[in-house]
């Protein structure tokens, strides 16, 4: 497995938005057990999606700007794995 050391103040950005995302899951949950409205529900779930969604972008431009960049740099096999990397994650991610 791959590692990359990341700077406090991203790490904490990402770590502080998957808390919050955390936090909106278990409220999803809570919902359930009350049975709560099926689109209130909905709507959270969408939030939820949406958040995650963001802290995603927000490690594929992470990666694209350093990661993809350093490999880029270094050609031959090295570039043409790091692009198949970056596709892989991208088909993920849609």
């Amino acid at each position: 497995m791959k590692h990359r050391e990341r700077p406090d103040q991203f790490k904490k950005k990402l770590m502080d938005r998957m808390e919050r995302i955390n936090g909106q899951t278990r409220g999803i949950l809570k919902m359930i057990e009350e049975d709560r409205y099926c689109i209130d529900i909905l709507v959270q779930i969408g939030a939820v999606k949406g958040a995650l969604n963001q802290v995603a972008l927000q490690l594929f431009e992470d990666h694209s700007q350093h990661c993809l960049a350093d490999s880029m740099a270094g050609g031959g096999q090295k570039q043409e794995e790091a692009v198949e990397e970056l596709l892989t994650a991208l088909k993920r991610m849609i």
